[in-house]
Order: structure tokens, then sequence, then C-alpha cells
């Protein structure tokens, strides 16, 4: 042990906590930028225009790399369930070895039509035949997030099985895979990863025209993935409130804890930072009337329950009222940038390409989108606890006892640490050396000026 006050579900959770926080980077990426791609490519082939098939193109590339430390990560997650939560392995096992599966068949289905894409540019005389084999890369990248939150979505809200002396018995693999939680999660997981990669590939082409790269190949580029963001962000929206909606009806006490909502009540109010005292009093808060019933039933008399009703051994840790706030924070900075950017491009068309704080403001969305992806991981893994798996196993009661987790700690960071800076050297090199426009002048690809 090399840390003192050696405590195994302390490192256990910080370990699988650090290693989710990295993969979900990776596993975002993976996610969003292969619709991206397709939407660029379809584009290019429908307009007959080669920026756009040139912006597929290099962004295939740099989605090559962030896949291969996708895999790394996503494999330590695997190696880390059995390692460190054995226990729960062993009760759970048997309910989300379907999901798990699946995602590793779908992973495999990528990765397959990956290589073969990226290989047969050029090589079919219908472009079409190569953007169609781009589309089981979009598929499969989408299953393997929808099938791995649905094993999340059953740890928050386990269905199809029956619980007897604290063991799962008459297994139902589909039912346990159709829980209460998986309809918001996985959409939510979906409709975000597709946001915030429009919002990275939007924050890099606003990079290269605040520094004077003015071809309209990157006009383009900002064009597609900021209304692509706009859209996004508005079903991202959608799916929050629902997301509310199914937190009153099976996780009241996470819903309760978020909102510092102590007594269960009709028209209950939402409640903006604060401070929370000894005796639950919040000081310095802003509440919106009638806003949590809204949130939780839709009804602004809504009846909200309270954290008085819910035993206090199974109350969350009260600082995610902190979490959501801040990723809500994140979430409205967003929407205002995506919005001013579509009223400038309706308004006056230049100044969404020319305005310096604009496109500053573009390039700001990219990391605060990637925060508000950890700040919703963070928030609703946080805002389970006490339970591993609600309502049937404790966190404490799930994880390893083994020594040397601490050691596994230091090792797995540090390897992270690796494979961040090598992909992210890697990434800048690639597109530095080889900018698009000095592309597009050497291979003589065209494209109009038009937007």
């Amino acid at each position: 042990m090399l840390l003192s006050g050696y405590d195994p579900v302390m490192y256990s959770r910080i370990l699988t906590g650090v290693t989710l926080a990295f993969h979900i980077i990776f596993a975002t990426i993976g996610v969003g930028v292969p619709l991206m791609i397709a939407l660029a490519e379809w584009i290019g082939i429908k307009r007959g225009d080669d920026h756009y098939l040139l912006m597929a193109r290099r962004w295939a590339r740099g989605f090559v790399i962030t896949v291969a430390v996708g895999v790394v990560t996503g494999t330590a997650i695997g190696l880390q369930l059995s390692l460190l939560w054995p226990t729960f392995m062993r009760v759970a096992g048997q309910s989300i070895a379907l999901p798990l599966f699946m995602e590793t068949f779908a992973f495999f289905f990528e990765a397959i039509f990956l290589g073969i894409y990226l290989y047969t540019w050029e090589r079919f005389k219908k472009k079409t035949t190569h953007l169609l084999l781009l589309i089981p890369v979009v598929l499969g990248s989408s299953a393997s997030a929808c099938f791995i939150t649905i094993v999340n979505a059953f740890m928050n809200s386990p269905a199809g099985v029956t619980v007897k002396d604290g063991k799962i018995v008459d297994i139902s693999p589909f039912g346990a895979m159709l829980s209460p939680a998986m309809p918001t999660k996985v959409s939510h997981v979906l409709v975000t990863a597709y946001l915030t990669c429009a919002f990275v590939l939007a924050a890099i082409s606003a990079w290269s025209l605040l520094k004077g790269r003015n071809h309209v190949y990157y006009k383009k580029a900002l064009k597609l993935t900021m209304m692509s963001a706009f859209v996004f962000i508005i079903a991202s929206a959608v799916i929050g409130d629902l997301s509310g909606k199914y937190l009153a009806k099976y996780q009241p006490e996470k819903l309760a804890a978020m909102e510092w909502h102590f007594d269960t009540s009709k028209q209950a109010p939402l409640v903006l930072g604060g401070i929370l005292t000894d005796d639950n009093e919040i000081k310095y808060g802003f509440k919106i009337p009638f806003a949590l019933s809204i949130l939780a039933h839709g009804l602004p008399n809504a009846e909200v329950t309270g954290l008085n009703d819910i035993p206090k051994d199974e109350h969350p840790p009260l600082y995610i009222h902190y979490l959501f706030d801040l990723k809500m924070g994140f979430v409205a900075m967003m929407v205002v940038i995506a919005g001013a950017f579509m009223l400038l491009l309706y308004r006056k068309r230049s100044a969404a390409f020319g305005n310096k704080w604009m496109l500053r403001g573009i390039i700001l969305a990219a990391p605060l989108a990637m925060m508000t992806i950890e700040h919703g991981w963070i928030f609703s893994e946080v805002g389970r606890q006490p339970w591993l798996l609600r309502g049937i196993m404790r966190t404490s009661e799930g994880a390893t006892t083994s020594d040397h987790v601490d050691t596994m700690l230091i090792v797995f960071v540090l390897l992270y640490v690796v494979l961040g800076v090598s992909a992210v050297t890697v990434l800048i090199r690639m597109f530095r050396s080889n900018r698009a426009e000095d592309e597009i002048a050497a291979k003589g690809f065209k494209g109009g000026d038009e937007l």
C-alpha cells in the first residue's frame, strides 16, 4: 500500500471515477464525430463540393487517433469492473451480461467498417457507395454507447429481476435492458455526444478563422457544425425535461437532493445557488416559483417528494446541488452562444464568421460542452449514492477488499497522462503541418465560395 489511511472502497471509487472521467472524453468523440463526418460527406456529394468531402476526410483522420485511445480506456473499464467491483459483478453480472456483449459486438462492427471506409476513398465510381460504408460506423458507435448506457440505467433503476435473500434471481435479460431509466439516459447520452462533438469541431474552425485563415472551407465547416449544435442543444433541452420527470417518479431522492427540497410539498420552487445551513435552511439562493413542480410533473401545483420522507441513510450527498447548478450554467452559456451564431447567420452572414467575440465564444463552447458531459456523469453517479445497484446493493458492499488498489490508481493515472499527452501531440502535429487550404491548393479540389 503506497498511500496512508488505506480504504479499498474509497480507492476503488476514485480509480473508477478517474477512468470514467478520462474515457468519457474519447467515448463522446467516438459517438459524435462519425455523425458529423457523415453529414459533411453527404453534403459534399449532394452539392458536388469537394470542400465538404475534404472536411469529412480530415475529420476521419483525427477520429482514428481518438478511437485508438478510447479502445485502451474502454478496456481498462472492463478490467476494473471485475477487479474493483467483484461482488457487484457476481450479483448483477448475469443481468448486465447481454448489453455488455452487445456493446462489444457493436464496437467490432464499427471498427471493421471504419477500416474499410478509411482505405476506400476514391475507390468507387459512385461516391455514395463510400458514404454507405460510413453508416455502419455511425450506427455501431451510437449502439456501443447505447448498450453501455443501458448497463448504467440498470444500476440506477434495476428491472427484469427478482431479489431474494440479497441475490438476483429469475433474470429476464431483455427486461433488465429495458429499465425505466433506459429511454432518458440513452437518448441524453447520444444527443449530448452529438452536441459536444459539433461544438468541438466548430471550435477548430473558429480558431482558424480567428487566426486570419479566412478560407471558405473553414466558414463552411463552422456553419455546418454550429447549425448542428443548435439543433442538438434544443433536443438535449427536451430530453433534460423528460429526465427530471423520470427522477421524480423513480429516483425522488436524487431530485430532492439536487434541489435541497426537504419537505414534501406542492408548488415546489427550483433553487439556484445558495448555501445550506446546518438546520437545512437555504441562504442566498435564488428560487424560481413552481419550477421544480413543473420539472418533476409538468404541473405547477404538483407535489414533489422531499428528502425528509426518505430514510436518512439513503440520502445522496447534498453537494450534488452545486454540480447540477454548474452543469446548467454551462448549458445556458452554450444556448446563448449557439443562439447568437444563428441570429448573426440569419441577419448578417459575414458577422457570423468575422466577429471576433462570436468566434471566441464558439471556442469557449467546446470545453464547456465537454465539462458539461463530465459534470453530468459525476452528478448522475454521485446522485445514486449510497447505492451501487439502487435498492439492492450499496457501494460499500460491492467493492473489493483487496490490497494495492492505491497502487493501481497511481499506475492508471500515469497511463492516462501518457495517453492524453500522446493523443494531443499527434493530433496537433497531424493538422498543423497539413492545413486544409494547403491540401485544397495541392489537390485542386473544387468548391464554390457560396456557403
